[in-house]
Formats: structure tokens, sequence, C-alpha cells
């Protein structure tokens, strides 16, 4: 059996907060992934089951190969709604927050939330998270917010108890937090609790399918364009990197979320260590969003925090510049310089 998340103290109070609670409202950060994604929905479905009124509501919108998943068609786009949710959010008398470590993370969305005084409750495996929920359940060790959520639901109420839609919204964010468990995913335990949400009777297969191999024929074209057009490589740092223009964009019908796990790919080639992905955001002028990967024990996250005024994971990291495409890519080079020993494997001290 998975080992507890919480001790006793600490069940007693969650369970008060949510046991007192009518009108829970769910929230992520923005740009929400298969995690963020897969966290609301399941504690969406396990509050709605012990009969509570609950409202998942997303910064802005999130990836079509996710809105397949159980409930992904309940979640609220808070971008372009904001005076329709408002009401909502004031009314809530317990917020969930998960996937994200500091209220900027949900942008404008944020704001609004921080203005109601109810709990607030935080699930989350990033690093350093900022003191601003009632409860913290923090876990940066845990490969997912999926896993977390598993294991507190597991302390919560009785296996038997969790759903199939349950189990299958938790296995996507497990999944697509881990590439496919491709990294950050060796603790046995994350395999224990596959067992249990396979005891569920989800379809891994299918899942898997759903998610990474299910695209529009436009989002296919784009990808062929970035590793054939775009993808620069830098053999000399065992590192690439791809971009992506509003322009280009628009030639490919790009939706939020097309891009998603393109970043991956070219971490395929042969001794290649660091995949960067920068693409101008769609709406914000001058600001590149920047996702890093990376394999074995190179630090993207500490590239992200240096350099791209971000952070993350040791394998997935993600940040900004404020700026031009062109400027973001001298950043890129000048990272690759100071980096250059660990990209090529060498220890230093």
């Amino acid at each position: 059996m998975l080992p507890n998340l919480l001790n006793e103290c600490e069940v007693r109070e969650l369970q008060s907060l949510i046991s007192q609670a009518q009108n829970v409202v769910i929230t992520c950060h923005v740009s929400p992934d298969g995690d963020a994604v897969g966290s609301m929905t399941a504690l969406y479905h396990y509050l709605r089951r012990i009969n509570k009124n609950v409202t998942m509501v997303a910064p802005n919108i999130f990836p079509d190969f996710l809105k397949w998943i159980p409930g992904a068609n309940d979640i609220h786009v808070y971008d372009k709604n904001e005076e329709a949710l408002e009401p909502t959010i004031a009314a809530a008398d317990l917020f969930m927050f998960v996937d994200f470590n500091e209220p900027k993370r949900m942008e404008k969305l944020g704001d609004a939330v921080m203005a109601n005084n109810s709990p607030k409750v935080l699930i989350d495996h990033h690093l350093n998270p900022t003191d601003f929920g009632s409860v913290s359940c923090s876990h940066p060790e845990m490969c997912a917010t999926c896993e977390i959520i598993l294991r507190l639901l597991l302390q919560l109420s009785a296996i038997d108890e969790i759903t199939p839609e349950e189990a299958t919204c938790l296995y996507v964010g497990m999944m697509t937090d881990t590439g496919g468990f491709i990294y950050n995913s060796s603790r046995s335990e994350i395999y224990e609790a596959i067992g249990v949400l396979l005891s569920k009777g989800i379809d891994k297969d299918k899942i898997y399918r759903n998610v990474f191999y299910t695209c529009t024929t436009d989002r296919f074209r784009l990808m062929g364009y970035l590793l054939y057009v775009k993808m620069k490589t830098f053999p000399e740092y065992r590192a690439s990197l791809m971009t992506l223009t509003k322009d280009e964009r628009k030639l490919f019908s790009c939706k939020n979320g097309d891009t998603e796990g393109f970043v991956n790919i070219p971490l395929q080639i042969n001794g290649m260590r660091l995949s960067v992905f920068m693409r101008e955001d769609t709406e914000k002028k001058n600001v590149i969003r920047v996702s890093l990967r990376s394999v074995d024990d190179f630090p993207c996250n500490a590239m992200a925090t240096d350099f791209f005024n971000g952070g993350g994971h040791l394998n997935a990291a993600g940040g900004e510049v404020i700026g031009t495409m062109d400027q973001a890519e001298a950043i890129f080079k000048e990272a690759l310089k100071k980096y250059a020993p660990l990209l090529r494997g060498v220890n230093v001290s």
C-alpha cells in the first residue's frame, strides 16, 4: 500500500475544510497541460461524488487533445469570460489550487481568486512553493500533481470508492508529466500508483493514443516544418533549438496546445542532452515563451532560472523572455556557453 502523505492532523484539517465547504472552485496554472487538467478533473469528480457544488476554472484554454478527459468539457476558461465567472469566484467558500506553486502562475485569474479570503488548499509538485494556502500539500519528489492527488484520495476515501473516471484523469496527469514514463519516473511507488489506477479498469493504451497519437493535419504538418526547417542543432553543446513565430502559427492554423510535446522530440537524437523550444506569445507583445527539456542529470530548471525568468524540474522546465525572438536566441546561446561543461557531461565544482 502506498504510504500516507499527510499526518493525522493534516488529514483532519483537510477533511474539515472540505466537509464545511459548499461551493468549491478548482484552479490551475496558465496554459494548462495534462497534469493540470487531470488534477482538476480528478478532484472535480471526487468532490461531486461527496455532494459538493464544484466549478473548475482554468486561466486560459487548454489543448484539444485533452478535451476527451472525463469532465474536461465542464472546465470554464477565465480569459475573456471574467465577468461571467466573477460571481462564482466571489461565492466560493473553498479553493483548491493544483499544479502550480505561486499565485502569479494563474495570471489574471490569480487576482480574482486571491481577493476572496476563503480557505485555499494547494496541491503541487513544483519546487519552492510560496506560502499562500491554508493547507499545503507540496511534494516536489512526486512525478506529477496527479500522483499526489491519488495518494490524498486514498487517505480521504477507500480505494474501492475511486471511480474509473477519477482514475483516468489521474493517469493522464502522471503519464503526460513524465513524457509517457520516460523521465522523472524511476521511483517504484509510481508503478504501485499505476497498479491502483489499472485496478479501476482504465484503458491505459487508449489513453496513450488519445494524448500522443491524435492530432490534426495542421498540427502534423507543423511538426514536420519545425523539425525540418526550424530545428537548429548545436553538436558541440549536445543541444537543439526550435522557434515558432506568430506568422508561422497562422500559416499552420496553430491553436494553443498544438505544440505540446514537440520540445521532447529532438532528445531522440543520439547524444542530445538539451532541447529548447521558443514560441512567440499569441496575445502579449514581445514575449517569448520558452520550454526546456533534458535527459540524465542536466538541470534545465537551473538554466530556466538563470536565463529565462522561470524554473521547473530537473528535466522539464519553462520560462519567458521579454523581447524579440532574436534576443531570445541570443540569450539561449549565452546559456549554452555557461552550461557547456554540464552539457558535455563534464563534472565541475
